[in-house]
């Protein structure tokens, strides 16, 4: 009776681990969860705390409910997709390049991750870029818009610039993609909105020296002269708190506008701010680009502080696209209010969703685990492919990507701060769609 017991036992262990072992080789294409579903994970890198928050934590909670959705309703039948968040900021307060090159540096050890929603700066693209290109690696930001990451023309002011595709784009290949349009189209639309509709014919212009900062200031110069305007000077000042002696400078000028390239983070608040108490600019108008329009800046300014404020966005509003209603509604009941850029999180992360989809179905083999060098290499450049080849109707429009990875929607949307709901908020002005 021991005896057969015995047999009986090792008979049973036997069988065991050999489940177990086929158990986790699950289907030879990835690691598996206990249910048997196969890892595949999507990261982003965005300035998620910090000074620089309000900008990109809407963007992160929109990619983080894109995935959740795909996971709830069984998107892609035997896969979970698992959400891997970075934060680029430093010591700063601020996003730094080199925090978001280590980022990238590290989701690429991870053979699991698959693609990257972000980043939000363009600089911090610009050190990301070749290190995500080498890999490969696909990154899809919802908000970089200097021109010069993927352009280098005559006609976009790129040329000569560092020779930058040569060093964003070391392979010759791309792997970088964004769904917002460019400095020289966001920049241009602000000075015809200045000029053209407000009537400002002189304006004053500060950048904060960063890489987005002096692209969408030049691309403003460029199209307010062109306009018919007058620059009266042209300043490129560092992060500080206080602009007192800038903006006396700029006062005696008497400009019609000033027009501030940078964040809110990087200036935009105490620039603002202090003109209020600066004589003769206590009721000047302030413009910038997509980096001002933030709650940050409008909460600290308030509704009714000094001269009217406008920002541009480089993306369509989607509040003003019906078939987008549903995930207004849905992520206002998560996260609450939108961000300039919670719709184009949720757009890049549908986008990975959708490439990785069409690579698997196309019998593309996700890595078998994390540390799957090889097989995340094929799997991995499987998802660029199809992202280069998307055709996707979104909450922020229709995207598809150029021979640059550029989005071909080239909608600019203007705002002004003023009152919303009964606190201060961004007002929709209008929006250009560009040929």
């Amino acid at each position: 009776m021991a005896k057969r017991y015995s047999r009986f036992f090792a008979l049973a262990m036997g069988l065991t681990l050999l489940l177990g072992l086929l158990s986790a080789c699950g289907t030879g294409t990835g690691t598996t969860t206990t249910g048997g579903d196969v890892i595949i994970k999507i990261a982003s890198d965005l300035p998620v705390t910090g000074a620089a928050a309000s900008a990109g934590k809407p963007a992160e909670n929109g990619a983080h409910m894109a995935i959740d959705e795909a996971n709830a309703s069984n998107f892609l039948p035997g896969y979970k997709f698992e959400f891997v968040p970075k934060d680029d900021v430093g010591a700063s307060s601020n996003a730094e390049p080199a925090v978001g090159a280590a980022n990238i540096a590290a989701l690429i050890d991870d053979a699991e991750v698959v693609g990257v929603v972000g980043p939000f700066n363009s600089a911090v693209a610009k050190a990301e870029m070749p290190i995500a290109n080498k890999a490969p690696l696909a990154l899809i930001s919802p908000s970089n818009t200097n021109t010069c990451l993927t352009q280098n023309t005559e006609d976009t002011g790129c040329t000569g610039i560092n020779d930058w595709i040569t060093s964003v784009r070391p392979s010759g290949k791309v792997t970088y993609f964004r769904i917002a349009t460019t400095d020289n189209h966001q920049g241009g639309v602000g000075a015809d909105y200045s000029y053209k509709t407000l009537g400002y014919k002189t304006a004053f212009v500060v950048d904060d020296t960063t890489v987005y900062g002096v692209g969408i200031a030049n691309a403003f110069i460029k199209q307010f002269e062109a306009d018919g305007g007058k620059v009266l000077g042209h300043d490129s000042i560092k992060a500080t708190t206080d602009y007192t002696q800038e903006l006396t400078k700029v006062a005696s000028l008497k400009p019609g506008l000033i027009y501030f390239a940078g964040l809110d983070s990087t200036g935009g608040i105490p620039m603002r701010k202090q003109m209020v108490g600066t004589p003769g600019l206590e009721k000047t108008p302030f413009m910038g680009g997509d980096g001002l329009q933030t709650s940050a800046l409008a909460d600290a300014i308030g509704a009714t502080s000094g001269g009217p404020v406008y920002s541009t966005v480089a993306a369509v509003d989607a509040t003003k696209i019906a078939s987008a209603a549903k995930f207004i509604t849905d992520y206002k009941a998560k996260y609450g209010d939108l961000g300039a850029y919670s719709a184009s999180g949720y757009d890049c992360a549908k986008i990975l969703l959708s490439a990785i989809k069409a690579a698997v179905q196309g019998n593309a083999k996700p890595a078998k685990n994390s540390s799957d060098a090889d097989g995340a290499i094929a799997f991995r450049q499987a998802v660029i492919d199809q992202i280069a080849k998307i055709d996707y109707n979104g909450n922020t429009g229709h995207h598809s990507f150029d021979q640059n990875g550029d989005t071909t929607n080239k909608t600019v949307t203007v705002y002004q701060l003023g009152d919303v709901a009964g606190k201060a908020g961004w007002n929709y002005a209008t929006s250009v769609t560009l040929p």
